[in-house]
């Protein structure tokens, strides 16, 4: 089955674009580095925790719930009666708007912030970042999406479709590109650009709460929470934050319990 295929592939995919925007950031950094390997090794030990979550508590509990809802037309888009590929398109478009929705909640809601400060904490974001997420973050968008699966109708391959697609422009938009400000502006009107996202990952407050979405810049124009900003002016991470003790895999963890 094509589901099949496609959750066997998306390791090598999720490892393939991070070695790509790694060599791409390697050779054209916005920003020059430091201790770039143990950066990196403290986010992708994160990830690496979060992934056998994902896989021993959620997968097959989200595939098994996409199936028994698409056998039974549960969901929104099967009472549209839409055609075949109409289905998927509004799959697609209402899992972008929910990741954005969800993406705002997070700054909006304190007890999803707690969880949620930790990607933001990062004060040298790059392509590792992008799987830089606190397991409660993580735990709490996968039960929530066990929820939007029927709701709306989501078959098991588009949503897996979407998850390699939402990863792929996560590391892209994280990356520490040197991308031209002329082509940074094109990419943007469709798509989340790292320019873009760097306004998302400021200091300051304003510009953090801003520029929520993940794959289609859209959401962030209809809503009113697009910015702009000078991407040389930015100043990455959150006040407080930068110490060591916070930035290590287990201050990483303990992110939630800090003070405010």
């Amino acid at each position: 089955m094509f589901h099949v295929l496609l959750a066997n592939w998306q390791p090598f995919a999720a490892a393939a674009g991070f070695l790509l925007f790694l060599a791409w950031e390697s050779g054209r950094p916005f920003m020059h580095r430091e201790r770039r390997l143990r950066h990196a090794a403290r986010n992708l030990a994160v990830a690496g925790i979060n992934a056998a979550l994902v896989a021993i508590v959620f997968a097959g509990a989200t595939v098994a719930l996409a199936e028994y809802a698409a056998a039974r037309r549960i969901g929104l888009l099967h009472l549209l009666g839409l055609p075949p590929a109409a289905h998927l398109a509004g799959a697609f478009l209402l899992l972008d708007l929910w990741t954005y929705w969800w993406h705002r909640a997070n700054h909006r809601v304190r007890f999803l912030w707690r969880f949620h400060r930790m990607h933001h904490s990062d004060p040298e974001m790059d392509v590792s970042t992008a799987t830089r997420f606190h397991l409660g973050e993580i735990a709490f968008s996968s039960l929530l999406r066990l929820a939007v699966i029927p709701a709306v109708g989501i078959p098991i391959a588009l949503l897996l479709a979407y998850d390699m697609i939402l990863l792929a422009a996560t590391q892209f938009h994280h990356a520490n590109l040197a991308l031209t400000p002329r082509l940074d502006r094109i990419l943007r009107w469709l798509l989340v650009s790292p320019d873009m996202h760097k306004v998302h990952h400021s200091r300051y407050q304003p510009e953090t709460d801003s520029n929520y979405t993940s794959v289609l810049s859209v959401w962030d124009r209809i809503f009113g929470t697009y910015r702009e900003a000078d991407r040389n002016a930015i100043r990455l991470g959150l006040e407080e934050w930068d110490a060591d003790e916070r930035q290590c895999v287990k201050g990483m963890m303990l992110t939630p319990l800090a003070g405010a």
